[in-house]
């Protein structure tokens, strides 16, 4: 079979003349009732106003293989790697079809789409239109209920496969309960008069090519309707085909697929994320390619150039292809998932490490700092794992506020990655030993001066990190025994307003040159629980407190501690204030160092 990349349109009367198989690198049948009606409705419309007009339902991406079927001949079947949802919810439409209609033409025509009869006189094997190696249970489901005539008037079978542990089988046996629903409606299109148009006039474009690695980079040829395949799901093929080439038994592989889509269920739309923390902690620096280029060139087969010969010399690779991947996958699944449970306090009896992983969650997508608490929990365990976290924590905010680049930050998290790695590879020492060296290494230093300077000096109000720098004051006057337990509404309010009237009590006690140098500063920021309200917040500062602060701070310490503790709101005040946060951060970062 050649290399060709094939497209085109095709109908739905000629898309199911060919044969299809669900690898068992794809994932579950998810299409739900809205999506089932969408598709029934869109067509029903498509038909009742331009019945003589092409209507696309979307595209698929096909792997060609040629199989050899029980009779000893060749047959060409294709891989779909995009295009499940669409065409298992059109067989559907064909099985209720075969079972509600009347009429034996369509009944029959049904019946051949979905499977294939056998004839041994002419030595025609039986063969399904579409085969699910996904799972065992969507096999059956599809025996059972899709292939033979009046298998979906099985309501009360139906409906207890909709409490099947497998998410295909609930979600096809929900798919065939909707479209019985809709054809059944009195309103309802009759079937006998949408299924000419639904194969005739109904296309795909379809995008297909021998080469497993040329059709995955075509997936993104999707109609929104899709389920779009991940860099994870590509990783997860190349792992099960290195399964497979160890001569790894069917139910070892059906296995490890299952454990990877149990993972990406938990995950969904963060699985590359997490995949992306994996490659760092393997690699140990910047990210350079995609994901998938990642994996296959710097960690299965990575290679250096050599000057001297110009030629790139094989290096051993850091993470084997099957078994390997799959066992580390899951290994530091579970780290993940425990550091980011909420659940631990257990360590030193307190919520000081929840509430530095809430904190630090609080940087949104700069989480270059959780490969390195994986890899931490890997190598030690637990052990003093909250005071790496706490130092982890102060060098990620440091390099941040400091303004280092973001290359620069990145940079310095990998130095922790390796450094862990070079530590435990002293075979002289001990476990505590290594531990220790680890924590009282340079890696963890940044530039403490600027990073003061930001704070004291500049202001900060508007700047990304400004909202960090609140809450982690939160966070140090709560103290270990308090839980951080953001609300979810969070927002940075000024106590002395950016914009106050100009006959209010505001510019009687601060002058112009004070407002311009103070509002922004740290000292006159607070955390609340709502949305800002500009003429709420020019309130005077008691009828600020009593009418905007007093309900909207519970959650938040240190608004809490301002709104307690100050009656009156005046440059000795915010001043006082400001001077004191630095006291607290700088006695925060010392003690941690």
């Amino acid at each position: 079979m050649n290399d060709h990349i094939d497209s085109d349109k095709i109908f739905i009367k000629d898309a199911f003349a060919w044969w299809y198989r669900v690898p068992e690198y794809q994932r579950p049948y998810v299409w739900g009732k809205d999506q089932v009606n969408d598709l029934l409705e869109d067509v029903a419309y498509a038909l009742n106003t331009k019945p003589g007009s092409e209507y696309f339902l979307g595209s698929i991406v096909l792997q060609k293989r040629e199989v050899i079927d029980q009779a000893g001949k060749t047959y060409q079947e294709h891989d779909l790697l995009d295009g499940q949802q669409r065409l298992t919810t059109c067989l559907i439409l064909h099985a209720v079809a075969r079972d509600l209609t009347e009429d034996p033409k369509l009944q029959k025509t049904c019946s051949q789409t979905i499977f294939q009869e056998e004839n041994p006189y002419d030595g025609i094997p039986e063969r399904l239109r579409i085969t699910y190696d996904i799972r065992d249970e969507v096999r059956d489901f599809v025996g059972r209920f899709l292939k033979p005539n009046g298998g979906t008037k099985d309501e009360e079978a139906l409906r207890s496969a909709l409490k099947s542990s497998d998410a295909s089988v609930r979600n096809m046996a929900n798919a065939v309960l909707e479209v019985q629903r809709y054809f059944q409606d009195p309103d309802a299109t009759k079937i006998e008069k949408f299924f000419p148009f639904f194969r005739n006039k109904v296309l795909l474009i379809y995008v297909a090519s021998a080469q497993l690695e040329d059709a995955f980079r075509l997936f993104t040829v999707l109609n929104d309707r899709g389920m779009k395949l991940r860099n994870s799901d590509i990783l997860k093929t190349l792992n099960l085909r290195a399964l497979k080439e160890t001569n790894a038994s069917p139910q070892q592989q059906r296995q490890a697929a299952q454990l990877w889509e149990e993972l990406e269920g938990e995950l969904g739309e963060d699985f590359d994320v997490f995949m992306a923390h994996l490659r760092t902690i393997l690699v140990k620096e910047k990210a350079r390619l995609g994901l998938l280029q990642e994996f296959e060139e710097n960690i299965y087969a990575p290679k250096k150039f050599e000057k001297d010969t110009k030629r790139y010399r094989t290096l051993p690779s850091l993470l084997k292809p099957g078994w390997e991947t799959f066992k580390f996958v899951k290994r530091y699944r579970e780290h993940h998932c425990q550091v980011l449970s909420g659940n631990n306090h257990h360590l030193q009896k307190s919520w000081e490490f929840d509430n530095l992983i809430t904190l630090l969650n609080d940087a949104g997508l700069a989480d270059f700092w959780v490969p390195p608490l994986l890899h931490y929990r890997e190598i030690f365990g637990e052990e003093r794992i909250v005071e790496f976290l706490r130092k982890l924590e102060n060098k990620f905010s440091g390099d941040w506020i400091a303004r280092e680049t973001p290359t620069s930050r990145i940079d310095g998290m990998n130095a922790i990655l390796k450094k862990i790695d070079s530590v435990k590879d002293q075979k002289t020492l001990s476990k505590s030993d290594k531990i220790e060296s680890l924590l009282s290494s340079e890696v963890f230093t940044f530039n403490r001066a600027e990073f003061l300077n930001q704070l004291e000096n500049q202001a900060i109000y508007g700047r990304r990190f400004a909202r960090y720098m609140v809450y982690k004051l939160d966070m140090i006057y709560g103290g270990i025994s308090y839980r951080l337990q953001p609300p979810k509404e969070i927002s940075v309010e000024h106590i002395l307003p950016q914009t106050p009237a100009e006959d209010g009590q505001w510019c009687k006690d601060f002058t112009k040159e004070d407002r311009v140098k103070w509002t922004d500063r740290l000292g006159n920021l607070v955390l609340i629980s709502r949305r800002k309200n500009s003429a709420q917040g020019r309130l005077d500062f008691l009828e600020k407190k009593k009418r905007y602060f007093n309900n909207n701070i519970e959650a938040f310490p240190n608004s809490f501690r301002i709104l307690k503790k100050y009656d009156t709101w005046t440059l000795m005040d915010l001043t006082g204030n400001h001077n004191e946060a630095i006291t607290q951060i700088r006695a925060y970062i010392d003690e941690s160092n």
